[in-house]
C-alpha cells in the first residue's frame, strides 16, 4: 500500500529555515506528480506546491512563492520542501501527498516562534 513518511519539522525563530523530507513507497513513485500541503489549527487544509513526475516543472502557492522550493529525488522515492524566510503563520502539520492516487501522510510539525 501506498506510505508517505515525513520527517525534518521542528521549531524555528521568524526568518529560519527548515528542509522536510518526504519518503514514498508503495507505488511507481517516478510516475507521479507529488505535492505538499499544510494544515493550521483551525484552519482548513492550504496547498502549498506541486511537482512534476520528472522534477522538471513546480508550482507554488502564492503565500510560499520566493521562499519555499520543493524538490524531488526519484532515485530516493523523496520529495523535499526547502522553507526558507519563515514567518510565524507559516506554522503548521506539513503533509506530503500523492494528487493522482488520492494518498496523505500523517504530516510533520513546524512551528516559526520567537
Amino acid at each position: 500500500q501506498v506510505q508517505l513518511v515525513e520527517s525534518g519539522g521542528g521549531l524555528v525563530q521568524p526568518g529560519g529555515s527548515l528542509r522536510l523530507s518526504c519518503v514514498a513507497s508503495g507505488f511507481v513513485f517516478r510516475s507521479y506528480i507529488m505535492g505538499w500541503s499544510r494544515q493550521a489549527p483551525g484552519k482548513e487544509r492550504e496547498f502549498i506546491a506541486r511537482i512534476t513526475s520528472s522534477g522538471g516543472t513546480t508550482y507554488n502557492a502564492d503565500a510560499v512563492k520566493g521562499r519555499f522550493t520543493i524538490s524531488r529525488d526519484n532515485a530516493k522515492q523523496t520529495i523535499f520542501l526547502q522553507m526558507n524566510s519563515l514567518r510565524e503563520e507559516d506554522t503548521a502539520v506539513y503533509v506530503c501527498n500523492v494528487p493522482g492516487l488520492n494518498s496523505w501522510g500523517q504530516g510533520t510539525q513546524v512551528t516559526v516562534s520567537s
